[in-house]
C-alpha cells in the first residue's frame, strides 16, 4: 500500500504549480533573452516582466510602477527598513517601531540598526496575537523614521489592524511598512486604500518557486538604491532579471487572488473543523485569535509534548507540518512568538502549526483528526512530566 501524504505545510513553503511551471518554462530555453539587450529576444523577455508587474501590482491595488522585483520577502524587509532609515538618517530620524512578534527577517534588521546607532520600540501583543493600534501610537516618537507592522503573523496567522496602524503613521507623518508574505494571495489588500507605504511580499508562499520576491514602494517615496551596478528595476537594484522566476510569480499571484473570498471561506471551514477537532485533546489550547486570522492557519499548543517529537511522529505517518517558523524549525529555543503570547517554555515548545489550503480534501482532514490525537496520547505515555501536569503540579518555567 502506498503511504499516504498529506502537506500541511504551506506557511513554511508551497509546491510550485503546474500553470506556474508551464508559465515559466519557455523562459528557461526559447525566450531566454537578456532584458536589458534591444533586439526582440531582449525585448520580449522585458515585456514578459513588465506583465508580471502589471499582474503583482493589481493583486495588492498598487500601481506597475511602485513595484520591484526582489529575491525574496527577507530581501524586501532589509530594504524597506534600511532603505528608510538611510533616507531620513540626516532629519536625525533614527528610530524604528516594530513589534516583538515579527518575522526574523525584520527582527533581525533591527538588530541591525540598533548597532549602527538606531533605536528599536519593540511593541508587545495581546493574549491573542493582536497588536493594539494605540500601542503603535504611543511608541512614535518625533525621529521616529518608519513603523513595521506584520499583515500576518507566520507562526499564529493573526491578521493585525493594518489600516488603523497605517492611518495613524500617516497622521504622525511617519513612513509604514507591513510585511505581507503570509497575507498577500490569502486575503484581500489594497495598500492605496489601506494607507501602507511599503509592503514586502514573497513567490514561494503562493506557488511560485523560491527566490522571487517583491517590495511595493508608494510613489513618491524614493528610497536609496538597493544594488548598485546595472540600470535593472528602474535603477533601483542592479543585476540580471530572473525572468522566467518573475513570469512564474505573476502568474501565481494572479490565480492566487482569483476568487480570493470564495477560496478564504473554504480554507476557513476546513480550518475550523481542524481546530475544534484538536482542541477535544485535554490540555490544548488554540493561539491567536479565533476569527482575526489567516484561513488556513492554526496553531494549537499540547501540553505533556515535545515539538519536534510531535512532528516526526506525524512524519511516519505521512502529515507534514510545523512547530513555529521554518526559519527557526532548527532550533532547541521555543518560539519568541509564543513566548511573546506569554506561553511557559515548556508550553511553547509542545507547538502545532498546520497551514492549509482550499484544496485539501475532507479525507485528508479526518486523516489528521484521526492520527493528532493517537501521536499525542503515545508522546504522553513516554513523557515524565504528564503525570504531574495531569496532577496540577508546578513543572517550572
Amino acid at each position: 500500500m502506498e503511504k499516504r501524504f498529506i502537506y500541511a505545510d504551506n506557511a513554511a513553503t508551497t509546491q510550485v504549480s503546474e500553470e506556474v511551471l508551464n508559465a515559466m518554462l519557455p523562459y528557461f530555453r526559447s525566450e531566454y533573452g537578456n532584458a536589458s539587450s534591444i533586439y526582440k529576444k531582449g525585448r520580449d523577455a522585458q515585456k514578459a516582466i513588465e506583465i508580471a508587474r502589471e499582474k503583482v501590482a493589481k493583486a495588492i491595488g498598487a500601481q506597475p510602477n511602485e513595484i520591484y522585483f526582489t529575491s525574496c520577502g527577507s530581501e524586501s524587509d532589509n530594504w524597506a527598513i534600511k532603505g528608510v532609515c538611510d533616507k531620513l538618517a540626516a532629519k536625525g530620524k533614527k528610530h524604528i517601531v516594530t513589534s516583538v512578534f515579527e518575522h526574523h527577517a525584520i527582527l533581525h534588521t533591527c538588530e541591525y540598526m540598533e548597532k549602527h546607532g538606531y533605536e528599536v520600540t519593540y511593541v508587545p501583543i495581546d493574549s491573542k496575537g493582536l497588536v493594539s493600534p494605540e500601542d503603535v501610537k504611543n511608541a512614535i516618537r518625533e525621529d521616529t523614521a518608519i513603523v513595521s507592522i506584520m499583515f500576518a503573523n507566520n507562526e499564529i496567522g493573526t491578521i493585525q489592524p493594518i489600516e488603523e496602524i497605517a492611518a495613524i503613521c500617516r497622521e504622525k507623518g511617519v513612513i509604514f511598512h507591513t510585511d505581507a508574505v503570509q497575507a498577500v494571495g490569502h486575503v484581500e489588500i489594497d495598500v492605496h486604500k489601506m494607507g501602507i507605504d511599503l509592503l514586502s511580499l514573497s513567490g514561494h508562499k503562493i506557488h511560485a518557486q523560491k527566490g522571487i520576491g517583491a517590495i511595493y514602494i508608494r510613489k513618491g517615496l524614493a528610497l536609496p538604491n538597493y544594488l548598485h551596478g546595472g540600470a535593472q528595476e528602474r535603477n533601483k537594484r542592479a543585476g540580471t532579471e530572473n525572468v522566467p522566476a518573475i513570469v512564474g510569480l505573476g502568474t501565481a499571484i494572479e490565480i492566487a487572488c482569483t476568487d480570493i473570498t470564495k477560496k478564504a471561506e473554504i480554507t476557513t471551514a476546513k480550518r475550523n473543523r481542524l481546530i475544534d477537532g484538536i482542541l477535544q485533546i485535554p490540555h490544548t489550547r488554540l493561539n491567536g485569535d479565533r476569527d482575526k486570522r489567516l484561513p488556513g492557519n492554526l496553531n494549537i499548543s499540547i501540553e505533556g509534548i515535545e515539538g519536534e517529537s510531535l512532528l516526526l511522529m506525524l512524519d511516519m505517518n505521512g502529515i507534514c507540518a510545523s512547530s513555529g517558523s521554518a526559519c527557526t524549525s532548527g532550533s532547541l529555543d521555543p518560539s519568541h512568538v509564543l513566548l511573546a503570547l506569554g506561553l511557559k517554555h515548556e508550553v511553547a515548545h509542545g507547538s502545532l502549526r498546520l497551514s492549509i489550503e482550499d484544496d485539501i480534501p475532507d479525507e485528508d482532514v479526518d486523516y489528521i483528526l484521526e492520527v493528532v490525537p493517537k501521536v499525542v496520547e503515545r508522546l504522553r505515555a513516554m513523557s515524565p512530566l504528564w503525570e504531574r501536569i495531569v496532577k496540577g503540579e508546578a513543572i517550572g518555567n
